[in-house]
């Protein structure tokens, strides 16, 4: 069963996303994965410019066979395997043309080598429809921060993590605060709702959580 973003079952997939992805903890590495700080820079660099340069078959070539990656811009995140990453990226530049990743600087290379942070901006237009789920363009621009968090196993990435806040790009895009403003009508109305929503839950037995 699927629901809107804000509908139940769309917690339920988050929560569910928590338990089943690798833990970095848990995986184990070879030496071998280790990249130097140069080289690790010049991976994602590369990677970025490929988009940039709307170059699919070279962003697709810098990713790992089984890449993990999940970006909470994402309808259905993650993206499993470099052909599901590609479809996405091509959807994404589908539905915003112009879409251009800076980097803000410093990258941050881990001591071991083998992950990386990489603080971006992002300036992007809307004037494309996005496939999936269908969301129709609406010829806005957006500007915003966030980063990505790279992990590298035999000279490509093997998982990538997107986070930003998305109420920065809806508001943008759609003309509507998500977040109400402190103390107003919308604000008491949202916290009468989570109060109904919280007595609901605490009614009900939590299911699949470890």
């Amino acid at each position: 069963m699927e629901r809107g973003w804000l509908g139940f079952q769309a917690a339920a997939d988050s929560t569910a996303w928590c338990r089943q992805r690798p833990s970095l903890a848990s995986l184990e590495h070879d030496p071998e994965d280790a990249l130097e700080r140069a080289a690790a820079e010049e991976l994602v660099r590369a990677l970025l410019d490929a988009w940039n340069a709307r170059d699919l078959a070279a962003f697709g070539a810098l990713l790992a066979s089984d890449v993990y990656w999940h970006d909470v811009g994402m309808p259905h995140p993650p993206a499993i395997g470099r052909e599901a990453a590609v479809q996405f990226a091509a959807s994404a530049l589908t539905a915003f043309p112009d879409f251009m990743y800076e980097i803000r600087g410093p990258i941050c290379v881990s001591a071991d080598g083998r992950h990386c942070v990489v603080p971006w901006t992002i300036r992007a237009t809307q004037s494309g429809p996005l496939h999936p789920p269908g969301f129709a363009p609406v010829n806005r621009t957006v500007c915003f921060d966030g980063f990505d968090s790279f992990e590298f196993r035999d000279g490509l990435v093997a998982r990538l993590e997107t986070r930003f806040d998305p109420a920065v790009p809806i508001e943008q895009l759609l003309g509507i605060r998500v977040r109400p403003a402190p103390g107003s009508m919308a604000e008491r109305v949202l916290v009468r709702l989570q109060r109904v929503i919280a007595w609901w839950i605490r009614r009900r037995p939590q299911t699949g959580a470890r």
